[in-house]
């Protein structure tokens, strides 16, 4: 697994398309959960959780769910824990959850890359 991580429109997609120009992708945002497994990469993979959490679904044992079925994906998400602590409940839930399943995918991911202004920074690689 690879992980690509950055604040907001920093270029993450851009970034891995071009490090990896040949792989089908799925949008976070609108995607259904059997297109996590098939695709080679997901972009918007907080937006995912987000959804699911909106919809009442535990995201739980997702890390567990993905590195089982599609251990070689390419998964690109925002870094949405920094800033001021929203004063939302449901803001603050999506925060931790989606901070907890992607801290689980880096553990597990061979190489995870930061991302700011276009620019990719290794920070992990095994």
């Amino acid at each position: 697994m690879i992980m690509i991580i950055g604040g907001a429109y920093q270029g993450k997609l851009a970034f891995a398309k071009k490090m990896y120009p040949d792989i089908t992708w799925a949008d976070g945002t609108i995607c259904e959960e059997a297109e996590l497994y098939s695709c080679e990469g997901i972009y918007h993979f907080h937006q995912y959780i987000e959804r699911k959490i909106r919809a009442g679904e535990t995201v739980d044992d997702l890390a567990e769910k993905l590195i089982d079925r599609n251990p070689a994906a390419i998964v690109i998400t925002d870094e949405i824990g920094y800033g001021i602590v929203p004063i939302d409940r449901m803001e603050r839930e999506y925060r931790e959850q989606t901070g907890r399943v992607c801290t689980k995918l880096a553990a597990y991911s061979e190489k995870v890359y930061r991302v700011m202004c276009g620019i990719g920074q290794v920070i992990k690689e095994v």
